[in-house]
């Protein structure tokens, strides 16, 4: 199925045919962290919602982060997991759109759900005395609508752009309908579709970014201006689980987007996918919930009334 993208029915993806042999051993690992994956950022939004010492815009953020964990992941391995069983597999050419839309979608708006979980804290540290009113519940929700129209905005373009441009290709070498496997099979010169992809990147990654590295720069100076110790220790610990998500996503997804075409390479591009799509999303449930006392005692309590229950 060659030629022009009116003229393909469907992609094939071709997913870890370099290493079959592998394939029953990656399929329980994936299968696996896919569950936990499910099971733990669950365990946390019913946390939240369960518990009412918990309803401050910082877990309401945090639930939302869940949400979207759980979605972004749900987009990917279902692909990896069929890929796995059956190997080479087919995907037509709407599906493989709605696929990058609704990756592109929820990824997204998890860069801009971070850079406005940097904001709450900096509000939150910074100007304590003026937190409740500038943080309030109508703000909240302003700044996750934002978030879903970022997303929205960014992946309806891309992929309306990417996907009217001509194909002379369909094996796309990768698990999913990722965007730099996709411009491999893109007639002629690519150039201009490199650098749409870019320009995305930096609006999708380097802005919220740099408003979360302002964010942490105004907060780190006020922590260091603490006359005490426990202050100070008390103020970095309401944010240092943030932070250690921002460097997770943010280190992953930039080494593969904001790197020169010529670094690139199937089997990197493959690793770095699982990274920020697979483990990502099960690391930041056990972040925040190993390193907040909040969240540990209301986990701890839930834990008890289960038991009760079934004693």
């Amino acid at each position: 199925i060659l030629g022009n993208l009116s003229e393909v029915s469907e992609f094939r993806l071709l997913g870890f045919s370099e290493i079959s042999h592998l394939h029953p051993l990656l399929f329980a690992v994936l299968l696996s962290l896919y569950i936990l994956t499910l099971m733990a950022n669950t365990v946390i939004a019913l946390i939240i919602n369960g518990d009412n010492t918990l309803h401050s815009p910082m877990y309401f953020f945090l639930t939302q982060l869940s949400c979207l964990d759980m979605c972004y992941l749900s987009v990917i391995i279902p692909n990896i997991l069929e890929n796995l069983m059956v190997g080479t597999i087919g995907i037509s050419k709407a599906r493989c759109a709605m696929q990058m839309f609704f990756f592109l979608f929820f990824g997204v708006a998890e860069c801009f759900l971070l850079a406005a979980m940097s904001v709450d804290r900096y509000v939150a540290i910074c100007c304590p005395l003026h937190y409740t009113l500038v943080m309030n519940s109508r703000v909240c929700k302003s700044l996750v609508a934002g978030t879903y129209a970022c997303g929205t905005t960014v992946g309806l373009g891309h992929t309306i752009i990417t996907f009217r441009l001509p194909f002379c290709g369909f094996a796309i070498n990768h698990f999913f309908c990722e965007i730099q496997p996709l411009l491999d099979l893109l007639c002629g010169n690519t150039f201009p579709s490199e650098i749409q992809v870019i320009v995305v990147a930096v609006f999708a990654i380097l802005c919220p970014f740099l408003l979360i590295i302002y964010s942490y720069s105004r907060i780190i100076s006020t922590i260091l201006q603490m006359s005490s110790a426990e202050s100070q220790q008390k103020a970095f610990s309401t944010c240092s689980s943030h932070l250690l998500v921002v460097i997770l996503f943010y280190g992953t997804a930039s080494s593969m987007y904001l790197r020169p075409k010529y670094t690139y390479s199937a089997s990197v591009d493959k690793f770095l996918s699982l990274s920020y799509s697979v483990v990502t999303p099960l690391l930041n449930p056990i972040i925040y919930s190993l390193r907040n006392e909040e969240v540990k005692r209301a986990l701890k309590k839930k834990l008890r009334n289960i038991i009760l229950l079934w004693k």
